[in-house]
């Protein structure tokens, strides 16, 4: 599958889990105001900050598209990284935050709320569960068929998000009900709570990845190794000094070595030498879209 299907489909997935959270939030929000339910208003932020994560893994995907410029002549492969980051503060401002404060705020009431309303609360968590976890299911069923998606930032995001709500969901449902039968609002609260642990949680581990590609990650320790092996199989080069590489984007990686020739090489035949072993990597790996050698002849013993 080639980058721009790949992207078709993860904007299919991103719309998908959109359009569910848009749906969801606001029923969460209408039942948890409706019944007082901390758990259900912490859950609705939680689909809120979801949402608003998604626009910005739609403009990563549309944005990282773009062709290198003169401003940019690496490309804009990074910006789905930048937004990606983003979406991990996001979430947990605008979904762990206020689930701590949903959590905190409750333990200083103790009411018992109608059975009607937790029923209807109850039915509306049930609605948005369904919802989650189709969206969940068609973000794991494109991360398996996708060879490349398991390092695309706005897919991975999505199933992270995914999965937290159904997660979260069913963790609002058990405190809900337990509330319900003990009368004890510290079940919802504790609910309310965990829900802003794991939102935190995740936010810190996606913010983490970002923050790791944004600053300029190299390519796995395997993928190293494997240039540099095929560096060294060629007969010209003597010695290879030095190999950085870094991730630019999704399908676009720099790879800069410095390489000893062997003696006895004029100009022209290094520059020969240069644009073959170039195109030796760029065919082996076409993620290695710019690559750069920096060659000195070495010593005649």
């Amino acid at each position: 599958m080639n980058r721009k299907e790949s992207d078709g489909k993860t904007r299919v997935t991103v719309l998908v889990a959109l359009a569910a959270n848009l749906v969801i939030a606001v029923a969460k929000a209408v039942a948890g105001i409706a019944v007082g339910s901390p758990a259900l208003l912490s859950e609705a932020a939680h689909s809120v900050a979801d949402s608003m994560n998604e626009v910005f893994l739609l403009l990563s995907v549309r944005r990282s598209r773009r062709p290198p410029d003169v401003r940019h002549p690496f490309g804009y492969g990074k910006e789905r990284y930048f937004w990606a980051l983003l979406a991990a503060v996001g979430m947990f401002v605008m979904g762990g935050c206020f689930s701590f404060y949903q959590g905190f705020h409750a333990l200083g009431a103790d009411k018992q709320e109608s059975h009607a309303g937790y029923v209807a609360g109850l039915a509306v968590l049930a609605v948005a569960l369904l919802a989650e976890g189709g969206s969940l299911l068609r973000a794991l069923h494109q991360l398996r068929s996708d060879k490349d998606g398991a390092r695309d930032p706005a897919l991975r995001t999505v199933v992270a998000e995914d999965s937290t709500a159904v997660l979260g969901v069913v963790l609002a449902m058990v405190g809900m009900v337990l509330h319900l039968i003990t009368g004890k609002v510290v079940w919802e609260a504790s609910a309310s709570i965990a829900i802003g642990l794991l939102l935190v949680y995740v936010a810190y581990r996606l913010g983490r990845e970002a923050r790791d590609r944004l600053i300029g990650e190299a390519v796995e320790p395997e993928l190293r190794n494997r240039i540099r092996e095929l560096l060294d199989d060629q007969p010209e080069i003597d010695n290879v000094a030095a190999l950085l590489t870094m991730r630019l984007g999704l399908d676009s990686t720099l790879v800069a070595a410095r390489v000893d020739l062997a003696p006895g090489f004029d100009s022209e035949e290094v520059e020969l030498v240069c644009v073959r072993i170039k195109r030796l990597i760029s065919t082996a790996w076409p993620q290695a879209d710019h690559v750069f050698l920096d060659i000195t002849e070495a010593p005649e013993d």
